[in-house]
């Protein structure tokens, strides 16, 4: 591991690699391909399945069948499935509990004003599978959309070079009652699901981690459809001191290190802490922070996606806080928790966007009507207040439009 200074210019190269996706490279080869699918639709995309996924198919077979489904249930274990329904369980009820009700204002002299709270129409979920398939990904996404009451959901997600989809992923979708699986990965899947073509329907929004081919898809086509994030590879930071399990500071940082790219930091009060852990973890970087409040400050300039606080009193350093996206408490709260099992989505932002971001919420399926409704003396009240502003802004015909409904 590295040691980093938390005055220089180490932590800016960090989030400089994260965006390789910004590369200009990346965004011409994106471009094309978007122009392409665009113009060409389901051609397009067979085309760039077998270029990238080596899978020769035709337009029919982009569409996941209920035989392959019913094969793949072959391919799952009873107890994978009794394991799961106890996570499915757990994300359910952390969802459900976001459920927002709707603002209403009531005035005596006859004013109402209220919003609509509507769940989008469809939606489209991308699952990587290339390096490895993410079947958790799938409901940590699924889950919080049909909690929101998305009426169609369709994923995407990169056969393998037989024309296949992963069995657990397929399976998975399909308890969750998933209206249709796609075979297309990769920038091409993103285009297909905004623009839409003769096979794969158009949605309203795009959402789910992937590659920096992925996560520019998703830049550019912000716009045609609304995205969640733009994610970039996994990242973890561990707030640690001298009470701190020296075998739990490794094992956590060593997990994350698991996905491609990801990115750890260790920021710690303790230089014996900082001893042990270089010696057993090869990848990543260390901050040494003089105390508890500059490990804070530290972290807060970071806004890492994933903190875990292994010091001795974490809900006291987690109020303080302000900047990360998923925040785990103490020695019994890995990140691994909250990867596969605890409730909460795992589809977080990065790169230090969670200064700004939230982690994949309810609300995210949602869009909001406002209601107005005022009676003839309610807008009476009201004409002076908007014939300043009207002439103001110099537009009179605002004002007259209100003032007409009292001319005899």
């Amino acid at each position: 591991m590295k040691i980093l200074t938390q005055n220089g210019a180490g932590l800016q190269k960090l989030y400089d690699r994260h965006t390789a996706y910004r590369k200009r490279t990346v965004c011409e080869k994106v471009s094309r391909i978007i122009e392409d699918v665009q113009q060409s639709g389901d051609e397009a995309v067979l085309k760039y399945t077998r270029q990238f996924d080596k899978a020769k198919l035709n337009a029919r077979q982009l569409l996941v069948t209920e035989s392959e489904i019913s094969s793949a249930f072959q391919n799952i274990t009873n107890d994978f499935i009794a394991n799961l329904k106890i996570i499915l369980n757990n994300v359910n009820l952390f969802y459900k509990k976001q459920i927002q009700k709707p603002a209403c204002v009531r005035h005596a002299d006859g004013i109402l004003l209220k919003e609509n709270i509507i769940p989008l129409d469809s939606l489209g979920i991308y699952i990587p599978a290339g390096t490895a398939p993410l079947v958790s990904t799938v409901y940590m996404t699924v889950i919080p959309a049909k909690v929101a009451g998305v009426k169609r959901i369709i994923i995407a997600t990169p056969p393998n070079k037989d024309g296949l989809v992963d069995p657990y992923i397929l399976a998975v979708a399909n308890l969750l009652k998933v209206n249709e699986i796609y075979k297309m990965g990769g920038a091409q899947a993103v285009a297909a699901m905004s623009f839409g073509t003769k096979t794969v329907p158009k949605v309203d929004k795009v959402i789910g981690p992937g590659n920096m081919y992925v996560t520019e898809a998703k830049r550019q086509l912000f716009g045609h459809v609304d995205i969640d994030m733009l994610a970039g590879p996994t990242e973890l930071v561990v707030i640690a001191n001298r009470h701190s399990n020296p075998a739990y500071v490794v094992a956590d940082l060593e997990a994350q290190l698991e996905h491609a790219g990801g990115l750890v930091i260790l920021v710690t009060t303790s230089k014996q802490l900082m001893k042990q852990v270089r010696k057993k973890v090869s990848k990543g970087y260390i901050i040494y922070a003089k105390n508890i409040d500059e490990a804070i400050a530290i972290t807060n300039r970071i806004a890492p996606e994933h903190l875990q606080i292994l010091t001795n009193n974490p809900a006291n350093v987690a109020k303080k806080i302000r900047n990360a996206a998923a925040i785990f408490l103490g020695p019994y709260s890995p990140t691994a928790l909250g990867d596969y099992a605890a409730g909460p989505s795992h589809v977080l932002p990065t790169m230090g966007t969670a200064r700004f971001f939230s982690g994949l919420c309810v609300s995210d399926f949602m869009k909001k009507t406002h209601i107005i409704s005022y009676s003839k003396r309610a807008l009476e009240k009201m004409k002076e207040p908007i014939q300043k502003v009207a002439t103001l802004e110099g537009l009179p015909k605002h004002y007259e439009s209100v003032n007409i409904r009292f001319q005899p």
